[in-house]
């Protein structure tokens, strides 16, 4: 929709953009059968990357809110992808960590990611990409101490 009168706004096009980037990975996963969701996966694959990671370092890597990031730990631990482990002397304080079950499920998964991201960025140059990439990092940047989020 070239003549789309919002192209013309930052924000109305990043959101947009993830609507559609969301929901192309949303049926994507549902007609693979995959048993987690893009949402899901997003935090696996952190994991798998990262190592151990807790709860709060999840919810600032992806911008989720602690509520959100625990139900989805929840689910994954319910599938038995990821363990809580006990990381502190009498407090409650939990590592996340990925099972062999939850690094397998990633693997089957992570080929389909990478043709959804072809999807995403065809006719885009990894030039083009990059730059893209460094402005979005600019604006995130430029936000950061503005808003205050529930993390």
């Amino acid at each position: 929709m070239k003549n789309n009168p919002l192209r013309k706004r930052v924000g109305a096009m990043l959101v947009a953009t993830g609507i559609l980037s969301r929901g192309l990975a949303l049926q994507t996963f549902a007609e693979k059968g995959f048993e987690i969701t893009s949402e899901q996966y997003l935090i696996l694959s952190l994991l798998v990357e990262h190592g151990e990671l807790y709860q709060r370092q999840i919810s600032e890597l992806t911008y989720k809110d602690r509520p959100n990031v625990s139900r989805i730990i929840n689910i994954l631990e319910e599938k038995e992808l990821v363990k809580r482990v006990n990381s502190s002397n009498g407090r409650q304080i939990y590592k996340i960590v990925v099972t062999e079950k939850g690094r397998n499920l990633r693997e089957i998964i992570h080929p389909v990611i990478v043709d959804i991201r072809k999807t995403i960025t065809k006719g885009i140059s990894k030039e083009e990409l990059e730059i893209c990439l460094q402005i979005l990092e600019k604006m995130l940047d430029n936000m950061k101490d503005k808003v205050k989020l529930q993390i």
